[in-house]
């Protein structure tokens, strides 16, 4: 795959519908080899590569130096794991998979309630189903999104802590960005491209 003819917009549409529970890749892996790009397209390339193939990784030291940049405040750590799950819900896999756990939790206490959180009955457009949107407990998954996002924004004010997220976050992102810059794609990373490119493709086949 040449990621250099890889769009930011592919490249987030990607990410929002991967497996979300992919595990991370090994730490030996993830500092193992790191040189610098020989030019521009060189380095948004690997870039783009890094970004989704230690998606995971990033995800997890972004949230590791948040927490450790308010482990005196418990309120701004609540802060940030609202902040996590506002961003895990724009995942497919990460929302279809909470939707499915609540809905069976739910389902062994009130089954009545638990059939009135199925999604709506897709509608059949030319012979064939149309793309069916993401539902959460019946509810559309833009309102999870924006309702953690709404609560964890009111946390961090409460905290007073916006200036001390401002600069764990840029810092986070910081660190992301040299180390998908520097980190040199290895055999896995280019296997795992095709494989994903594989899945993409068989799944749209499916659809059909």
């Amino acid at each position: 795959m040449d990621w250099g003819n890889v769009t930011v917009e592919d490249l987030m549409e990607a990410l929002r519908e991967v497996e979300w529970s992919t595990p991370p890749r090994p730490i030996p892996e993830f500092f193992s080899r790191f040189t610098a790009p020989r030019s521009y397209s060189k380095w948004t390339s690997r870039l783009k590569c890094n970004l989704y193939y230690y998606r995971t990784n990033y995800f997890i030291l972004i949230m590791f130096i948040l927490a450790v940049g308010f482990i005196r405040r418990p309120l701004s750590i609540v802060a940030a794991m609202f902040t996590g799950l506002s961003l895990a819900f724009l995942n497919d896999s990460f929302a279809v998979t909470f939707n499915e756990k609540v809905t069976r939790t739910v389902r062994q206490f009130s089954p009545h309630l638990a059939a009135k959180m199925r999604p709506p009955i897709t509608p059949v457009l030319r012979g064939r189903p149309s793309k069916r949107s993401i539902h959460i407990c019946g509810w559309p998954r833009s309102v999870f999104v924006f309702f953690f996002a709404a609560v964890s924004c009111v946390l961090w004010f409460t905290s007073s802590s916006l200036l001390s997220v401002a600069w764990a976050l840029v810092i986070a992102l910081l660190a992301t960005l040299i180390h998908a810059s520097l980190r040199t794609p290895n055999l896995k990373a280019r296997l795992n491209t095709f494989r994903e490119e594989f899945r993409a493709v068989w799944r749209n086949y499916s659809e059909l």
